[in-house]
């Protein structure tokens, strides 16, 4: 039984590549792959939902260290709507879901996207998405961590008052600070991807450091949603760590396509025309053309007849 369906896909695969499916074939496959991917996200949030009183627990961990105390009873947080907790845990189970079903609604979009893709982009595709999720874990650590630093900035001596943190924007506040910085370590990638498409070279990209390194920490400045200066250092910094990381790997992919380019063009530069073996065959003589003879004078044309005389059998 699987044999058949492995056929039919490989069979579907290949009239998506080559351009035969009709626009409605499309649009049915893209909404056999959207219904599959939310099924699975949906079979994780009811998953999730079991699990986001612990993952809320993590979550608020580095505010009651700063207490003191253990997520429980002693770590209190305010609800400003009586809705409020029952939306934050759909909200986490959701994320939770998201994560768990990432798996499945990513091989759909990626089954919908690969035909269009040639051999050599979907081989560069698997690579991204292998560095891609690690990079993005790492910066939901570091944030996660960065998290506790900033409590300590702004509420560390505070003695003296009496503070209570809302539930709904401390959780907006440290999801938000681990998405950031996740999508900041993706950067890299984005580098790595233009000079792997040609757009751009290493020694380009090392002469741009300078401007690269502000950029960065004007965009953690902006995007952290802390003034404090550890959270846009930390982003910024990693950020610069792994901006001088993919130009060293741009550094070795511009000299394996220059071995490349030497092998098969030898040391004829890109902006070189190169020269044209031009080895001209002698023209002989070709025989000589035989005279046209004259041609007849036409013939006169009869005058035609008057049209009282010219009747046929129907006029």
């Amino acid at each position: 039984m699987a044999l058949p369906i492995r056929r039919q896909r490989e069979a579907r695969f290949n009239r998506a590549a080559d351009g035969s499916m009709t626009l409605m074939e499309h649009l049915q496959e893209l909404r056999s792959r959207l219904f599959k991917g939310s099924l699975a996200v949906l079979v994780g949030l009811c998953v999730g939902y079991f699990f986001a009183r612990q993952a809320l627990d993590f979550l608020i961990t580095p505010y009651c260290d700063l207490k003191g105390v253990k997520p429980g009873p002693d770590c209190q947080f305010v609800a400003s709507a009586p809705m409020d907790p029952f939306i934050l845990n759909l909200r986490i189970a959701l994320y939770l879901g998201l994560m768990a079903a990432a798996p499945i609604w990513l091989y759909q979009l990626w089954a919908f996207i690969a035909p269009g893709l040639h051999k050599h982009e979907r081989r560069y595709t698997y690579a991204f998405a292998a560095v891609a999720a690690p990079l993005f874990f790492a910066g939901a650590t570091l944030a996660y961590f960065i998290v506790a630093k900033s409590l300590h900035f702004f509420l560390g001596d505070s003695s003296q008052f009496n503070i209570t943190v809302g539930l709904t924007g401390y959780f907006d506040f440290v999801t938000n600070m681990m998405l950031l910085f996740g999508a900041g370590f993706e950067f890299p990638l984005i580098v790595v991807m233009l000079n792997l498409a040609g757009a751009v070279s290493a020694r380009k990209l090392l002469s741009w450091w300078r401007v690269a390194v502000f950029l960065m920490f004007l965009f953690g400045a902006v995007v952290t949603p802390t003034p404090d200066p550890f959270g846009m250092s930390a982003l910024a910094g990693a950020m610069a760590v792994l901006y001088f990381g993919a130009v060293g790997f741009a550094f070795l992919n511009d000299r394996r396509r220059e071995r490349r380019r030497k092998a098969e063009f030898g040391n004829v530069g890109d902006d070189e025309v190169s020269p044209l073996e031009y080895d001209a065959d002698p023209i002989e003589a070709g025989e000589p053309v035989d005279r046209i003879s004259s041609i007849d004078a036409p013939e006169s044309v009869a005058r035609p007849k008057p049209l009282d005389r010219g009747y046929d059998d129907f006029t």
